[in-house]
């Protein structure tokens, strides 16, 4: 099952997918251009990792990690599906970054890897946008870069982990204004869903509603403002997001 959230109608409601349409709550089925889109989820913490496959890690270093490469993002970074992020005047390089999300759906704690997917309410389709211009260090991203206003489209939907029965071999794609930029797939990511599970529950407790962001593969490029970026995840959703200029 495909479900998210929108405001609608003067306040915010639970929807879900039906035939190309966004059923409420009380049955009507309305399009998707008729509802202002929001995170599917209320986010708890959100984890973001760097350079989680190979071809993306060989195009901007020298190697692979032997670790998870992980950053925290501020709740204020995420927008729905159809919205827009504003790219920074004095940018030179800001791209788009289609991820696959994991959900966590309940209390996670010292998790082994056969039990991982008991813990996952879903998955989402993020697209992390990352303004290169004001890297500090390739493995350790600022808040400058990934922790921005609306610079974090996530959703339309969240689809339900038992409707998903591999999640480490769905293709990735972007499109920027209709021509295909990106396309790889989650079979390449270095840590793996399962893995990623045990490794933050060895130290920590995952709660429901934070969001693990598991990186992108090779292929991003740099988009302007009034690019129209569509970022698609195999069985999930398609993410619209449109680039806007910011004078400040």
């Amino acid at each position: 099952m495909k479900h998210g959230r929108v405001a609608f109608e003067g306040r915010i409601q639970q929807v879900w997918e039906d035939q190309g349409k966004v059923r409420l709550a009380d049955g009507r089925r309305v399009g998707e251009t008729e509802v202002v889109w929001l995170s599917p989820v209320t986010p708890g913490a959100i984890f973001a990792l760097g350079m989680n496959y190979v071809d993306h890690a060989t195009e901007i270093a020298s190697k692979a990690p032997d670790e998870p490469l992980v950053f925290l993002k501020g709740a204020n970074t995420l927008t729905g599906h159809r919205s827009y992020t504003p790219r920074p005047a004095d940018a030179t390089n800001m791209h788009y970054e289609c991820e696959l999300a994991i959900v966590i759906g309940k209390s996670a704690r010292r998790v082994a890897q056969k039990d991982a997917y008991d813990y996952i309410a879903g998955y989402t389709v993020v697209n992390d946008y990352a303004i290169r211009d004001y890297l500090e260090g390739f493995y350790r991203p600022n808040f400058r870069i990934k922790s921005r206003d609306n610079c974090t489209p996530i959703g339309p939907w969240i689809v339900d982990v038992a409707d998903i029965p591999d999640p480490m071999n769905l293709r990735l794609t972007t499109q920027v204004n209709g021509v295909l930029t990106q396309d790889g797939s989650t079979r390449d990511m270095i840590f793996d869903v399962p893995f990623l599970i045990e490794y933050f529950s060895r130290f920590m407790t995952l709660q429901p509603g934070d969001i693990l962001l598991t990186g992108t593969p090779k292929g991003t490029v740099n988009v302007e403002p009034g690019d129209e970026i569509i970022t698609e995840i195999e069985g999930i959703g398609a993410l619209m997001n449109t680039i806007t200029a910011r004078t400040l």
